[in-house]
């Protein structure tokens, strides 16, 4: 056989993935609604791909969501009925303001305090801008 044809029968027995080619993909909640609680099941992993610590998170969405909450455990606990569509929404607002640099676009960024003002620094290509809104 030729390398060609064995190259093709590999290719042909590997699964499709579905990528978007990204590296960084911000992630979906998983969650449900019960009772009047919305539960989010997959929260400390959103964070830990974020890489933002996870109260710093909490209390954005809170803010955001305008609900009391309650981290348990691996989940978080929305004091009222939220779609997922609208946490998924508010997730991609905090990720364009506080991890993907403004700069290069790369999430490759940290938070550090200097002076009192929060500054966000690419560790990817080592631009620093102050963080406006408070987290």
């Amino acid at each position: 056989m030729k390398y060609e044809n064995l190259l093709d029968n590999v290719y042909k027995s590997l699964p499709n993935t579905k990528s978007s080619g990204e590296r960084f993909e911000i992630p979906k909640v998983i969650g449900h609604i019960q009772g009047n609680k919305t539960i989010i099941t997959n929260f400390t992993k959103i964070a830990d791909t974020l890489r933002r610590p996870h109260h710093q998170f909490m209390k954005y969405l809170l803010r955001e969501l305008a609900t009391p909450g309650v981290l348990d455990g691996q989940r978080l606990i929305l004091g009222r009925k939220i779609f997922s569509n609208l946490i998924n929404a508010k997730i991609e607002q905090f990720v364009n303001e506080f991890v993907l640099c403004p700069d290069c676009k790369k999430p490759d960024t940290v938070l550090k305090k200097e002076d009192r003002i929060l500054i966000m620094k690419c560790m990817a290509c080592g631009a620093k801008r102050p963080i406006k809104s408070k987290i």
